[in-house]
């Protein structure tokens, strides 16, 4: 048996750190945010000791959970900005919204962002706390009032739509998101007062 290459050994650590954050996005949602490392090495298949390896706590786990999951949830609003370029019409915001839903359905980490965004981050420790609410401000929340162009708290109110809506793929098991459906009641929560 030949002994591994640094490129397979790095491919095994990329898998292996892809795997524990996504059972740890999981998990979350299952426990509250009060699982534990073992609880996550259990469900992911592996050892107690390679999951403390990459993460010696559960908030370190947890701040790399959200940095990946902030960083697909930028593509979505930049491939999103770069789409609309012109002023925004219904038709945008509802494609984002659809963009949004199809993410968060399908990548637990990405929901994870504006879930706890939308709980201010309380289950943070406070020193994290702070910067992952004005990392969501600046990274995901500024730009996307800026391109829907509302200056008032529509788009609070379309992101709870969505945020609520697919709770219910996560909390009540509700396997298929009508998409279509719950991407137009967030464009009307937007829409109304204008």
């Amino acid at each position: 048996m030949c002994p591994r290459t640094k490129e397979q050994n790095e491919l095994i650590r990329i898998q292996r750190k892809e795997q524990i954050l996504d059972v740890a996005a999981r998990s979350y949602f299952r426990t509250g945010g009060s699982f534990d490392i073992r609880d996550v090495a259990r469900e992911a298949g592996l050892g107690y000791g390679t999951v403390y390896h990459y993460y010696p706590n559960r908030h370190l786990l947890i701040e790399d959970v959200l940095e990946s999951g902030f960083e697909r949830c930028e593509q979505v609003i930049a491939k999103w900005a770069n789409i609309s370029g012109s002023p925004p019409d219904d038709w945008q915001l509802l494609m984002y919204c659809k963009a949004l839903l199809q993410l968060w359905q399908s990548d637990a980490r990405a929901y994870l962002v504006y879930k706890m965004a939308a709980e201010h981050y309380a289950g943070l420790p406070e020193r994290y706390r702070h910067h992952a609410k004005r990392k969501f401000m600046e990274r995901l929340y500024v730009p996307l009032q800026s391109i829907a162009q509302c200056e008032d708290d529509s788009v609070d109110h379309m992101l709870a739509v969505l945020v609520g809506c697919c709770g219910l793929h996560y909390y009540a098991g509700n396997s298929d998101l009508n998409v279509d459906r719950i991407a137009r009641l967030a464009i009307q929560a937007i829409t109304k007062g204008s």
